[in-house]
């Protein structure tokens, strides 16, 4: 189903949303002579983890979350219900100085996903699409 956009059913948590992601990746992008590499799943699985986490934190709850397998990999839609775009979506990726044990989650997404973009929503809210590339197995 390459191309197609799946709409996770049912997915409330960070670990259900990984849980889902890395279903895909196994039934949809995986293929009889292609399998995606371990530590590409894993990045995907981080950049899903502070997606979803973000938007039940800060994005007044998570609203919807939607996985498309493409040939570069999997593409992410999170969509939540606030209008704030995090100022730090569009950052450099570099880590926080110092360790404060927050602050994370926007650098490693923009390090680890491509064509990152945020739309709000036409009801409210926001959504935020990226392109995490999965690589083959040699």
């Amino acid at each position: 189903m390459q191309g197609g956009t799946l709409a996770a059913p049912h997915v409330t948590t960070a670990a259900a949303a990984r849980d889902y992601a890395r279903s895909v990746v196994r039934q949809q992008w995986d293929t009889a002579s292609r399998t995606a590499r371990e530590e590409d799943v894993v990045d995907l699985l981080l950049v899903v983890s502070e997606l979803v986490t973000n938007a039940i934190r800060h994005g007044d709850g998570l609203a919807g979350f939607e996985v498309a397998v493409t040939a570069e990999g999997i593409r992410l839609a999170v969509h939540d219900n606030s209008d704030d775009i995090p100022e730090v979506a569009y950052g450099s990726g570099a880590l926080p100085v110092g360790h404060h044990g927050h602050g994370y989650g926007w650098p490693l997404i923009i390090r680890l996903a491509r064509e990152i973009v945020i739309d709000r929503r036409g009801g409210g809210g926001k959504t935020i699409s990226v392109l995490v590339p999965l690589r083959a197995l040699p």
